[in-house]
């Protein structure tokens, strides 16, 4: 039995606050970050850091979507569309996960994730604004009204884009909901590089509406946590507000941050994750994260 004094809650809202920070910044949530922390720090077993992860990732969301809405950073209707995909991709991952060897698959997602690293450097010299000449523009981006604009602070003007290969970003989701849902861990760190790379989002727009996305889908996960016991209550609660606070202060920096300086915090937290996820296949699979 865990003892969670005055001093201890203290510690844990202060890991979630720098999980929502990062989390509101990345669009990867606070799960990634608060599961080792408390796990490694405070002794917590895998099922109720999962449990208060999925509080932290509806947290992080609630608290970066305030900011990131009111900015116009969040693409809401291209995340409800993009949700469809990682639902359906989680509900053939539940299906698939008594056929598959975790240890390939965790070898798998860290080859991803270095795929992903390497696609984001790619595009770290490029335009931010997205209007790519070398990339068509998507008809069903237009017809669902999935093009936008959002102001730029620190270019100062207002930065328009076009959504691009809106198919193949419902094929990524599907593919990010499958591994999410075979590997027990969030799909954020794939829907940023998918939505940056891929639809050729720019990667403040990314973040955002991948925030947007994890709190959608991380709310029906803590229903299921908290009707098993599994979410407690001295855990939880620190988590929740310090995530909270966090994300918002995340989200405030994000519109403050070039994008080429967000763009290579991100490529570095994909190379740490998939030196992680290396390491898990070699050892053997354990539970990684939420978010």
């Amino acid at each position: 039995m865990i003892v969670v004094g005055p001093v201890e809650s203290l510690l844990i809202g202060l890991a979630a606050l720098v999980s929502g920070v990062l989390g509101g910044m990345l669009g990867m949530a606070g799960g990634i970050f608060i599961v080792p922390a408390l796990t490694l720090g405070f002794g917590l077993d895998m099922t109720h850091a999962a449990g208060a992860s999925l509080v932290s990732v509806i947290a992080c969301s609630c608290g970066s979507a305030a900011s990131a809405m009111e900015n116009r950073l969040t693409n809401v209707k291209l995340g409800v569309l993009l949700e469809i995909g990682t639902t359906l991709g989680a509900l053939t991952g539940v299906f698939l996960g008594d056929f598959l060897s975790e240890s390939v698959l965790y070898l798998l997602f860290a080859a991803i994730l270095l795929l992903s690293a390497h696609q984001m450097a790619v595009k770290r010299g490029a335009d931010e604004t997205t209007r790519d000449p070398g990339v068509p523009s998507d008809p069903w981006g237009t017809r669902l009204g999935l093009n936008s604009t959002y102001p730029d602070a620190i270019a100062g003007r207002e930065v328009a884009y076009e959504v691009h290969r809106v198919g193949l970003g419902l094929a990524l989701m599907y593919g990010a909901g499958a591994m999410s849902s075979l590997l027990g861990i969030g799909s954020g760190v794939l829907k940023v590089p998918a939505m940056d790379a891929a639809m050729r989002l720019p990667i403040k727009v990314s973040s955002a509406t991948s925030n947007f996305m994890i709190g959608v889908t991380a709310t029906t996960s803590a229903g299921i946590y908290y009707a098993r016991g599994d979410v407690l209550v001295e855990f939880a609660a620190p988590v929740a507000l310090g995530s909270l606070v966090g994300a918002y202060l995340g989200a405030r920096i994000l519109m403050r941050t070039s994008s080429r300086r967000l763009r290579s915090l991100f490529i570095v937290v994909l190379l740490a994750i998939a030196a992680r996820m290396f390491m898990t296949a070699i050892q053997g699979p354990t539970s990684v994260g939420r978010g």
